[in-house]
């Protein structure tokens, strides 16, 4: 009986101790994204909700324009869903040197973290998240958001939304940059 428990320990702690993947994982990939310049003048974005069980619950569009002055910049983010909804969020961006970075938004609870590396980018945070427009019942959820630039400005954004820490739901978007020529 020890020795299994003894067993069944070892097994715990070598899968738990296991890395994770962390976005100095992707330092030497290109091209490189540095979000002051790629978040800097129009984008225009499409994504995807989805469920547990990887149904498609929601479809949007997001028209962004981003401003930056050095290493603080402000991006505008406006949602138009499949059903009509339309919503706004504006994220305020500090960055601490140059792979690491702070921002806020409005329903942002306390300050998102984020960390970026060669072609790869990870925020994390917690949403207030309204749930029901009827009821307003409302969510406290984290948010592990992912970005990778691709070739031709591309950008690749998959997130985890978890409460409790389980996965509950999971959003990919899609970024193109837009020439302002």
């Amino acid at each position: 009986m020890i020795t299994r428990l003894f067993f069944l320990i070892l097994f715990a702690m070598t899968i738990l101790s296991c890395s994770k993947n962390t976005p100095q994982d992707y330092q030497d990939n290109t091209p490189k994204l540095d979000i002051r310049t790629y978040l800097n003048g129009k984008i225009k974005a499409w994504g995807i909700l989805q469920d547990r069980s990887d149904k498609v619950t929601r479809r949007f569009t997001v028209d962004m324009e981003g401003k930056w002055n050095g290493n603080e910049g402000t991006l505008h983010e406006y949602f138009t869903f499949d059903d009509g909804e339309q919503s706004e969020r504006i994220w305020k961006i500090k960055f601490i040197d140059d792979n690491n970075f702070t921002a806020t938004a409005d329903d942002v609870i306390g300050e998102a973290k984020g960390t970026q590396y060669g072609n790869a980018l990870q925020m994390k945070y917690v949403l207030d998240l309204e749930v029901d427009k009827e009821t307003k019942k409302r969510y406290e959820v984290t948010l592990d958001d992912w970005m990778y630039l691709l070739e031709d400005g591309v950008v690749v954004n998959k997130s985890e939304i978890k409460k409790f820490g389980i996965t509950f739901a999971k959003l990919s978007i899609f970024f193109q940059k837009i020439s302002d020529k």
